[in-house]
């Protein structure tokens, strides 16, 4: 067991349990080591939502163009309550001819009968209406998750980058595993069980005062302290829910950071420490899920004994009242068991506030993405353009001038990165940005592809502002080699051809002979036809680095962004592919970030960035010469991160 201090393990489970919301983009929380990936379990909802009503509502709104089918599903629910309930009053007949001595045997044995036969008629309609009901709720819940996780998956392709910077992975993946299963819970099952319940207290309640209703007040004098019960038992039972999803939330969220970075943990000999922190929030969750299911658990059990005692007072006042006042031993018997059954819907209800509460939560939270501000759309005079060499019908063609004019940008407000700045890149030009980290380098290319929009000053291309150009149009002009490679399951020729969908396999070919990466293509096991999987797991990093600079090379984009492509390769492959750089780099207008100041030393122009702002700028002798900043960089004195 764990001996780590009360303190330590409540941070641990904050840290790791709560969700984890900030401003500052992904990208800078990684290079410190934070991770906001959620695990299974993180943002499971917990809690009520903030606009239940409303909710509701939109989640309602799902269910309209399946009318007719909610309508027959509900139509089957009250047809299977209604049969559970005259199902059991069949039987009052039936005992009172049993127990009538002025019948002869024959006769008993004929209402016998017959009673058997239409409880069997009426239990086979229940059978049937229940199979309905059960077909139909589940073809109407999963054709609104459908559409639910339609609409949330298109709404994440139309959100700005600022949105996913700002926004885990695990965080939005939680909105379509955890948040849209406890939906569909609810509306495959609990939806139906509410109105069956329902229906079946309205009924139950109707017969009980129609068969007496002397025992039906007896029975409903006792039904507040059965509320009252499992109200206290609910109320305990979301608090130590709520205890427990954070917990292992926590939990998750740790094993998958540990695992994940497990060659950290073993660089740095944090096994011992590893596992102390995981006992410390697993003996949390341990004593934590206790209590929950404990809660959770004696619901049944408290309500069924609490039926058990109105079905003694009314068995006992039944059976007084059956010597005294000529009540038949036949509605004595439904009564009781009616008295019994009174508990089980009132129970089943309270049973499924919790999972109310989690549906309408964890719909809440979808519905948060799907509010979310998407990009800022085009203007209606927007243009397209194009590469002068690939024109286009109603595309404006372009030579690739990028020019920038004192502009100014902060993620967060009052926060500049960048503090006008001037840059011009004349078409074919390499322009090198260099300079510490959050220096503003990668901040600029990403508002050349208007992932973000600047707060002042403007940016052109070939004179045309590009907040005047079509975004689409804008970013397939663009082409990008960033630093974090991404491959998509499937081939490698695949991967290429991402570049540029209507490229044909000799062009997905020559632009991995442009990248040097043709070579290594053939020795696989199946050449370009090779499956690739979990990222490209099967390549090495330099690999896969190839083939991202190959999907660039098969781009006919002017404008080309290599965001410290070859810092992932070592220094022999990037020898190797500095001869197909050139060839990429060829009659494009090239912005180079680099890591390596070896790799910028051919640009036309280097700009030296830092606080945001342009500290130097020329030609890699110029700037030796100078012996500022950046050769304070490029001699080493201090390290460029």
């Amino acid at each position: 067991m764990s001996h780590m201090t009360e303190e330590k393990k409540e941070a641990l489970i904050k840290r790791y349990g709560s969700q984890y919301t900030t401003a500052e983009p992904r990208s800078k929380r990684s290079k410190r080591g934070a991770s906001g990936s959620k695990g299974p379990g993180r943002g499971m909802a917990g809690a009520k939502p903030k606009d239940a009503k409303l909710t509701i509502r939109r989640l309602f709104a799902y269910l309209d163009q399946d009318k007719l089918k909610m309508f027959l599903v509900f139509i089957c629910v009250l047809i299977s309550a209604v049969t559970a309930l005259a199902g059991g009053y069949i039987l009052r007949p039936v005992i009172n001819n049993l127990a009538d001595p002025h019948l002869s045997a024959a006769a008993k044995a004929n209402g016998l009968l017959m009673g058997v036969v239409v409880m069997a008629l009426i239990y086979l309609i229940g059978v049937l209406s229940s199979y309905l009901q059960m077909r139909t709720m589940m073809n109407v819940s999963e054709s609104a998750l459908y559409h639910i996780r339609e609409d949330l998956f298109h709404q994440i392709q139309r959100l700005s980058l600022r949105f996913h910077d700002t926004h885990t992975h695990g965080e939005i993946m939680s909105r379509f595993t955890n948040d849209l299963d406890v939906v569909s819970q609810m509306l495959s099952n609990t939806l139906p069980q509410i109105f069956s319940g329902v229906v079946s207290i309205i009924g139950t309640l109707v017969l009980m005062f129609y068969t007496n209703w002397i025992l039906a007040l007896l029975v409903i004098v006792t039904a507040p302290g059965m509320a009252l019960a499992g109200g206290a038992i609910a109320k305990r039972n979301r608090l130590y829910f709520r205890q427990q999803q954070q917990s292992l939330g926590a939990v998750n969220g740790y094993i998958e950071e540990i695992v994940t970075g497990q060659k950290v943990v073993k660089v740095f000999c944090h096994e011992d420490t590893a596992i102390e922190e995981f006992d410390a929030i697993s003996d949390d969750l341990h004593g934590k899920q206790i209590r929950a299911r404990f809660f959770g658990g004696i619901m049944g059990p408290v309500m069924g004994s609490l039926s058990q005692v109105s079905y003694a007072l009314a068995a006992v006042v039944g059976g007084i009242l059956c010597l005294t006042a000529n009540f038949d031993i036949g509605g004595l018997t439904i009564f009781t068991n009616y008295a019994r059954q009174f508990a089980r819907p009132i129970n089943e209800l309270s049973m499924q506030v919790t999972t109310i509460f989690s549906a309408l939560a964890g719909a809440e939270r979808v519905f948060e993405v799907m509010d979310a501000d998407p990009e800022t759309p085009d203007p209606e005079d927007a243009i397209a353009i194009c590469s002068e060499s690939e024109r286009v019908e109603g595309a404006h063609p372009i030579k690739g001038r990028v020019t920038m004019e004192n502009v100014s940008f902060g993620y967060t407000p009052g926060k500049p990165v960048l503090k006008s700045v001037n840059v011009t890149a004349e078409p074919g030009q390499k322009v090198a940005f260099v300079g510490s980290t959050g220096a503003g380098k990668t901040t600029i290319t990403n508002l050349i592809n208007r992932f973000y929009d600047m707060e002042e000053g403007k940016i052109t291309i070939d004179g045309i502002d590009i907040r005047n150009i079509r975004k689409d149009s804008l970013r397939s002009s663009i082409a990008m080699v960033l630093q974090d490679t991404h491959l998509f399951s499937g081939t490698v020729m695949e991967n290429i051809r991402y570049g540029r969908l209507n490229a044909t396999d000799d062009d997905v070919i020559a632009a991995a002979k442009v990248a040097n990466a043709h070579s290594f293509i053939e020795r696989l096991e199946n050449g370009y036809q090779t499956m690739l999987k979990g990222d490209g797991a099967n390549l090495s990093q330099g690999q896969r680095q190839l083939l991202n600079i190959a999907r660039a090379s098969i781009s006919k984009a002017p404008i080309l962004i290599l965001d410290e492509a070859t810092s992932s390769v070592d220094t022999r492959t990037e020898k190797h592919i500095e001869q197909g750089m050139d060839h990429l780099m060829e009659n494009r207008t090239t912005f180079i970030i680099a890591h390596r100041l070896s790799t910028v030393r051919n640009a036309d122009k280097i700009i030296v960035l830092e606080h945001g702002g342009i500290v130097e700028q020329g030609t890699h002798e110029e700037l030796l010469a100078r012996k500022g900043r950046y050769y304070q960089l490029y001699t080493g004195k201090i390290e460029l991160d």
